[in-house]
């Protein structure tokens, strides 16, 4: 808690002086006095001065202003004797605490903010891998590994791009998601299983067959022709490269 940007906050705010008043008194601009208030910036002795002065009270009355608000907290035992302590400081030390204590809460808040991070990781179960160059028997094992991304996406299933002919769109190792669909229209990214193998390919639709066409140019274009039962088995809707645990 910053108590005595509090001070000094209630002590203008009783004054019925705005901070660009302040900041007019004490030459701080007026970003600085916001952030003193706010405890987002700490005050050192020559600070407290300058607002004693423009606030025509003694430094001293800062203090024991903080003092005050400190005791009407309600705080464990531990806290209580640490505030009896401080109280019975002179100014410099009771500076010094409050430096101190501010530096310990900056890396609390800092560590509270890293574990909020983390905890925003989503998982992902992501199957054997799919096809990007010559393709692979997605459906013979159901093994799949469990990765981690920072959003959550919508799809039925995820699996492996292998290879780098959807390059480079998709990159080999990368996770593509796949929402279970039909055919929606020529030239989508699919996921299409085709002679015991499934591939990621943009898909036309032929009088004969699927053309499924690779992205990287070195590839040739393949053929499936609908006798040998093609099937979609859905649209290819994110990619990403999973985040390291």
């Amino acid at each position: 808690m910053n108590i005595l940007g509090n001070s000094i906050k209630e002590i203008r705010k009783s004054k019925k002086m705005t901070q660009k008043q302040l900041s007019e008194l004490t030459g701080f601009k007026q970003n600085t006095i916001s952030n003193h208030e706010n405890g987002n910036r700490q005050l050192d002795e020559t600070d407290i001065r300058k607002y004693a002065k423009a606030l025509n009270v003694k430094p001293q009355q800062l203090f024991d202003r903080a003092s005050i608000q400190e005791i009407k907290i309600p705080t464990s035992p531990l806290a209580q004797k640490i505030t009896e302590t401080v109280v019975q400081l002179h100014t410099p030390r009771k500076q010094k605490v409050l430096e101190y204590a501010n530096q310990e809460l900056v890396e609390q808040n800092n560590r509270k903010i890293s574990g909020l991070h983390e905890s925003k990781l989503f998982e992902y179960k992501v199957y054997e891998k799919l096809a990007a160059g010559n393709g692979y028997n997605y459906f013979g094992d159901n093994s799949y590994d469990v990765v981690l991304h920072n959003e959550k996406l919508d799809h039925d299933f995820a699996s492996w791009v292998f290879g780098d002919s959807m390059e480079p769109t998709y990159l080999n190792g990368e996770v593509v998601l796949i929402k279970q669909t039909g055919f929606d229209y020529d030239g989508a990214i699919y996921a299409v299983e085709w002679d015991g193998q499934t591939y990621i390919k943009k898909v036309y639709r032929e009088e004969d067959g699927l053309r499924l066409v690779s992205l990287n140019s070195k590839y040739a274009d393949k053929f499936a022709a609908y006798d040998e039962d093609p099937r979609i088995i859905g649209k290819i809707v994110g990619n990403f490269m999973p985040m390291e645990n």
